[in-house]
């Protein structure tokens, strides 16, 4: 398809009905599989649901926390019935016990795994701090499990303007050393609702496959 026939699918898809399908705590709840599915993952405070709220035009679609960790459980909404879009837990959380962190993060490593369907994850990295160890080990655990996922700088409208192309230049010259990492890097800030048209396009073609 052309570039524009692409964003009108894209508005198309993300102008259609978004609902809460189901939140699973444990990995014999999670749905069946019955859709294409995207999944969002980050530290706690990247910024996740405030990323899924500004994509689908939602205020409260996935819940904000001002308490990083709060978000215990894997949640899906159905967008458009044409893609589930999936909110894992976040990591990273300095306030959680060990015992608990230990939990959710199998929690997530079995759904990344196990889920056939799964086209891509959406790994979110806040702009203002880069890459950090956790999200080393995030992209460590997703290349050995063979996940392909796509990096979203967020909250860039707090980055200097002056930084900005720098921010992004660099850390797309640091995913070629990632086996599953997608080539191309997405800047957003769901405060200013800037950078969300490509990465809706990108869902969007992605739920067309």
């Amino acid at each position: 398809m052309s570039d524009k026939a692409d964003s009108e699918a894209a508005r198309k898809l993300f102008a259609g009905d978004c609902d809460f399908v189901a939140g699973a705590t444990t990995i014999e709840i999670i749905p069946a599989l019955k859709l294409p599915e995207i999944a969002f993952v980050g530290r706690s405070n990247a910024g996740k649901s405030s990323l899924i709220n500004a994509l689908t035009g939602r205020k409260a679609l996935a819940r904000v926390s001002n308490t990083p960790g709060r978000t215990r459980q894997i949640n899906f909404f159905d967008l458009g019935h044409k893609v589930m879009l999936v909110d894992l837990p976040g990591y990273g959380f300095a306030q959680a016990s060990k015992a608990m962190a230990e939990e959710w993060q199998g929690l997530i490593l079995n759904y990344l795994r196990g889920r056939a369907n799964l086209k891509r994850v959406m790994l979110l990295i806040d702009a203002r701090r880069g890459v950090m160890d956790t999200d080393r080990q995030a992209m460590g655990i997703l290349d050995k499990s063979a996940v392909s996922y796509a990096v979203v700088l967020t909250k860039m409208d707090k980055v200097k303007p002056a930084e900005r192309d720098a921010v992004v230049t660099g850390l797309t010259a640091d995913l070629t050393k990632q086996i599953a990492a997608y080539p191309e890097t997405f800047a957003t800030s769901a405060d200013e609702k800037t950078g969300l048209d490509p990465v809706k396009m990108h869902i969007a073609a992605l739920a067309a496959r």
